[in-house]
């Protein structure tokens, strides 16, 4: 008989994966998404999900508040105050219409950027005009947006009213932000178990769990930011709305959040048993909101009851519906960032319990698979205490050379784990790192892979990927563990790596850090090590200046040259040949004066001193931090003191 086709194929496929996912989760019936799921047409979201209407925008209006968007966005203002008095006329003009702007593809972008830009009055002003239809705001794609600007920005007045309440006395109608944002927190309160899964209004309750919480407001734009999608992320940059001075801080709450924070936990611990919180636990949308309940219920409830409704109790033997449920979470992309995420913020004893039942007898292979089990690995590296972390080493290292292959994070966390217990093995993970390096021949191109980077390519500059941003961190991590490195680094940096490419290294946002970590090492390398690596810089002290990555570089240099004033002078001086491309440039114009190059030009008598005086200031410092350095210096000085005693005896006999 032929395979079967069709329809009926599908629907006897579906109950299958129904019956497998019943014996993981431990419910009757449980739905899992693909990760590549469309969840704008979500079957289960909520049937009372609002479509409010609030209006169209007409052309004569779109005109107008695309024109002002686009002058925001330019920031061609003289100004702070021609600014706000542009923002405060646009406010204006939107005065009855916020709603429909709010929720236009197009106008949305500039509602935001009002929001980002306006005094406290206008923030609490729009707090009003949007009071009685969060709901519909929330669950919308571009107001939800809005909503989730203003919130961050509520959040940083009610601090500010915190440490000074009479800030907003001025106002004819005086209502705190606190109280704002209690009415908000009311009227979506009734509805925090349909936002879990919902793929907009989900993001807001994340945010209001973070605000109540005092955690980091995290920033829209970061590629590790908790709130955001990737897309989203990507989005905003291409729009480029750019975050103001309140993101990326945690904020002072009043008592009155914990007590709110504490109703928002318990209504969704109502509505969640086992099989729904496991559910959640690997849905797309869900899980994140979880993990961040995970995170915070130990605030309002000691007994973390959220905790309990996903893995059994810390006194509770080894199960199977369980062990099955573990094993999905250390296959599948979603499971493995929740089960990260829990146990980095559970007790040590919940995280103990999990380790020693489901995963200690095969860490080896569980750190084999890439993003999955390998994170939870490396979260239990930091987490563990000794004994788990030291049984943790003891599989690892043995496979080191291997597993960088698969992800240069592992030596990272190897490394810092070994630093954190009493550099435990340090000999053992410095043998396979150095066997790993002698075999590869070129260094940085086998951790770096600098082919295949983003390295010169100029559309890439300002996107470098995460995991260039590991593996130059994994390289800074090795010049910290021990010098043998730092010097074989530049030892393959010096023979192996053409010119071009390491001036597009001191160019690039990552990769620059890399040259500088070696820069601030100097007392580390020989004379002979420093002057090879100054002979690269000569005709480029220009170009590197004139970059946002390459003018740190070149600040370092300065103090790099120490004792080496021969190179000193002549980076001087490529910079006072250039003087007029240098001043042209911001980080030019900053590497100038760092140079001190003022009294280069006008007073080189001056410059000269400062030159001396510095390496005094140096010396001082290394022997302070050596003290043997400068014993060893004043036995010598005494010696030529003797020396020229006796030198003078003989000359008056």
């Amino acid at each position: 008989m032929g395979k079967v086709r069709g329809r009926r194929a599908i629907k006897e496929k579906e109950k299958q994966e129904k019956r497998e996912n019943e014996s993981i989760l431990g419910g009757d019936e449980v739905k899992i998404y693909n990760n590549d799921e469309d969840y704008n047409d979500n079957a289960e979201q909520s049937i009372n999900e609002p479509n409010t209407f609030f209006g169209l925008v007409d052309n004569t209006e779109l005109d107008y508040f695309k024109q002002a968007e686009a002058t925001l966005n330019a920031n061609v203002f003289e100004n702070d105050e021609d600014r706000f008095n542009f923002v405060t006329s646009v406010l204006e003009e939107s005065k009855g219409k916020e709603l429909k702007l709010a929720t236009n593809q197009i106008c949305s972008k500039l509602f935001e950027r009002l929001i980002l830009s306006c005094n406290d009055a206008q923030l609490k002003q729009i707090f009003k005009d949007f009071n009685g239809h969060f709901k519909s705001l929330i669950h919308h794609k571009y107001s939800s947006h809005c909503v989730e600007t203003l919130l961050v920005r509520v959040a940083s007045l009610i601090e500010r009213e915190i440490l000074d309440p009479d800030i907003s006395l001025n106002e004819e109608q005086y209502v705190s932000a606190e109280n704002l944002f209690i009415m908000f927190l009311n009227e979506i309160e009734p509805f925090v178990n349909e936002m879990i899964k919902h793929q907009y209004a989900s993001h807001t309750l994340r945010l209001v769990i973070l605000i109540l919480s005092g955690n980091e407001l995290p920033s829209t734009t970061k590629r590790n930011s908790t709130l955001r999608s990737k897309k989203s992320k990507i989005a905003r940059k291409m729009i480029d709305i750019k975050d103001n001075e309140d993101f990326n801080k945690s904020f002072q709450t009043p008592a009155s959040f914990k007590v709110e924070l504490g109703k928002i936990i318990n209504k969704i611990k109502v509505n969640l048993d086992l099989k729904k919180a496991r559910e959640y636990s690997i849905d797309k949308i869900a899980s994140p909101v979880l993990q961040l309940l995970l995170q915070v219920e130990g605030l309002v409830d000691r007994d973390r009851p959220i905790w309990h409704l996903v893995f059994l109790p810390e006194n509770h033997e080894k199960d199977q519906k369980e062990e099955s449920y573990m094993e999905y979470l250390l296959s599948d992309p979603i499971g493995s960032h929740f089960l990260q995420h829990a146990v980095e913020f559970a007790k040590v004893k919940y995280s103990e319990r999990l380790f020693n039942y489901y995963m200690k007898e095969r860490v080896l292979k569980l750190i084999k698979r890439s993003k999955t089990g390998d994170f939870i690995i490396l979260t239990l590296l930091r987490k563990l205490k000794q004994n788990e972390v030291r049984y943790i080493l003891d599989q690892l290292i043995p496979e080191l050379d291997s597993l960088f292959d698969l992800n240069i994070e592992i030596g990272i966390t190897v490394i810092e784990a070994s630093e954190k217990h009493g550099s435990y093995k340090k000999e053992a993970i410095i043998s396979k790192i150095v066997e790993k390096i002698d075999e590869s021949k070129d260094l940085l191109e086998y951790f770096l892979k600098l082919s295949t980077s983003t390295l010169g390519n100029s559309e890439h500059d300002d996107w470098p990927t995460m995991e260039e941003r590991k593996r130059t961190e994994f390289l800074n991590k090795l010049i910290s563990y021990d010098d043998e490195f730092l010097h074989k680094i530049i030892i393959n940096l010096l023979d192996q790596l053409e010119l071009g490419k390491f001036i597009l290294m001191g160019k690039h946002s990552i990769f620059s850090r890399l040259i500088e970590n070696i820069l601030l090492n100097h007392e580390k390398l020989s004379i002979i090590e420093r002057r090879r690596l100054l002979n690269l810089f000569i005709g480029k002290i220009p170009e590197l200046s004139c970059n946002v990555y390459g003018s740190h570089i070149v600040d370092k240099l300065w103090v790099f040259s120490f004792k080496l004033n021969n190179y000193k002078e002549r980076f001087a001086k490529e910079l006072f040949d250039n003087k007029d491309i240098i001043k042209e440039s911001a980080y030019g114009r900053l590497v100038w004066k760092n140079w001190a190059m003022e009294k280069y030009v006008r007073k080189r008598h001056d410059w000269n001193y400062l030159v001396k005086q510095e390496e005094f200031e140096i010396k001082k410092v290394e022997e302070s931090q050596n003290p043997d350095l400068g014993n060893k210096k004043r036995k010598i000085e005494d010696g030529d003191g003797d020396r020229k005693q006796k030198i003078r005896g003989r000359n008056r006999k």
